[in-house]
């Protein structure tokens, strides 16, 4: 993702060298909002990175991987039977709040300056000490064993992962989970971006800033004003008077997007 934009923007504007950074990953099976921060705004990707994050999953009880999802073969097989729906809803209330989660070992995590999941495939052992996160609202939202759906909101740092290979072991069984979708960081919704696969160039929105909404995106641009106009002059676009005349000095928010 972060190449096609920063090839995008070399392209579009004739610019050789552009900063293209992102605020938080997704999983490789993920879908979502991810947040790309483009020139002078990757000084500020730790303030996105900062924000809550709202999810959508799908765990499934009764078995579990060792990446907790299905990037890997289900390695266990565990009885869920005795679970109701009423075990499930309840046990909700242990995983809010503060609490101590240890992440996958398939993740990109660094231990002696080397990814988890490369030391995972080489089937090392690897001891990873639990981590400090919060978790502000976990709903089920729908039941249909052994498949459970559910909404989470959290900290930044927080594994669904490792919430759904922890929930089944605490309802004596075992999960993994089988969907996540990113739908929310801070203020910044899913349902305001477009996809990454429609992205073809980057539109002016106003004078300060260049936006980019992407599906399962949100860019968020500021470039040097004066190289905008300077280079937006070798195309055809047809701009509004007031991104024609000369920036104002006074009165600029450097803080608002």
């Amino acid at each position: 993702v972060v190449k096609k934009i920063r090839t995008i923007l070399r392209t579009q504007y004739a610019i050789k060298k552009i900063k293209v950074g992102h605020a938080g990953t997704l999983d490789p099976l993920a879908t979502g909002l991810l947040i790309l921060c483009v020139g002078k705004m990757t000084k500020n990707i730790y303030k996105f990175q900062e924000l809550e994050k709202e999810y959508y999953g799908c765990m499934k009880l009764g078995s579990s991987t060792p990446s907790y999802d299905l990037e890997t073969e289900i390695d266990n097989v565990y009885c869920y039977k005795h679970i109701t729906k009423e075990m499930i809803y309840q046990k909700t209330k242990n995983f809010c709040g503060k609490i101590l989660q240890s992440p996958p070992i398939y993740s990109a995590l660094k231990k002696n300056g080397v990814r988890l999941y490369e030391k995972a495939r080489k089937g090392e052992k690897i001891k990873i000490e639990p981590r400090k996160v919060e978790v502000f609202k976990f709903e089920i939202t729908k039941i249909e064993f052994p498949n459970v759906y559910f909404n989470i909101t959290c900290s930044k740092g927080t594994y669904i992962r490792s919430i759904a290979n922890d929930f089944g072991k605490s309802l004596n069984s075992g999960a993994h989970l089988t969907e996540l979708c990113r739908r929310r960081i801070g203020n910044y919704n899913l349902n305001n971006a477009i996809n990454i696969n429609t992205v073809k160039n980057i539109e002016l929105i106003n004078q300060w800033t260049i936006w980019f909404f992407i599906s399962y995106i949100w860019l968020l641009f500021e470039f040097n004003f004066t190289m905008i106009k300077r280079k937006l002059s070798q195309f055809n676009f047809d701009l509004p008077n007031e991104l024609l005349a000369d920036r104002p000095t006074k009165n600029r928010d450097e803080s608002k997007l």
